[in-house]
């Protein structure tokens, strides 16, 4: 697995001839919430939950080995948690996930990148709540399926926002003239030069 800036990512999609798809990744505890983006990578699907034991490293790295091959997938997109503009105590977790998975060398060659979720869970949870779900490893589940498709969805639709402005000369701010990537990862928006 390889880490690349949120751009390069989709940049390598849209250059492939052929169809490519994302997985968006939410990363918790117990549970990896799973999104699907469609060929085109504009719209997420809730697709499935992973369940996540530090024993089955292996199992999920050959589940996803499956996932790539049966969908088409070039990339991840994996929720960070970010608290007021920076790295969390819950990316940790993320982080460490990311790593095991590597450490498989099930999945050589795959990119990935990371995409603030701030708020991410939350704003499901708040969507999810007139739908009174009583079970609630049911409720879990769900909310953790919704959230990867919030963090896939921004992503794919933040990237291509920022590509649509750059390609037509148009300059735009969001936030300050930056995009929602992590630290390493911003892109001022009003230059070319991504």
């Amino acid at each position: 697995m390889r880490q690349v800036k949120a751009l390069q990512l989709f940049h390598d999609l849209v250059n492939k001839n052929e169809p490519a798809r994302l997985l968006g990744l939410d990363v918790g505890d117990k549970y990896v919430g799973l999104a699907l983006s469609d060929f085109q990578n504009k719209i997420a699907s809730p697709f499935s939950v992973l369940v996540r034991k530090k024993s089955n490293i292996d199992l999920m790295a050959s589940d996803f080995e499956t996932l790539i091959s049966k969908y088409s997938l070039k990339g991840f997109v994996v929720g960070l948690p970010f608290s007021c503009h920076r790295v969390s105590t819950d990316a940790g977790q993320v982080k460490v996930f990311i790593d095991a998975l590597s450490r498989t060398k099930k999945l050589q060659g795959l990119k990935y990148t990371y995409w603030n979720e701030s708020f991410t869970s939350k704003n499901v949870e708040l969507l999810l709540r007139p739908l009174n779900l009583n079970n609630a490893v049911h409720s879990k589940t769900m909310l953790d399926k919704f959230a990867a498709v919030g963090i896939l969805q921004v992503g794919m639709s933040q990237i291509s926002h920022v590509e649509n402005c750059c390609c037509k000369g148009v300059s735009t701010k969001v936030g300050e003239g930056k995009i929602g990537f992590t630290e390493d990862q911003t892109c001022d928006i009003n230059s070319s030069k991504f």
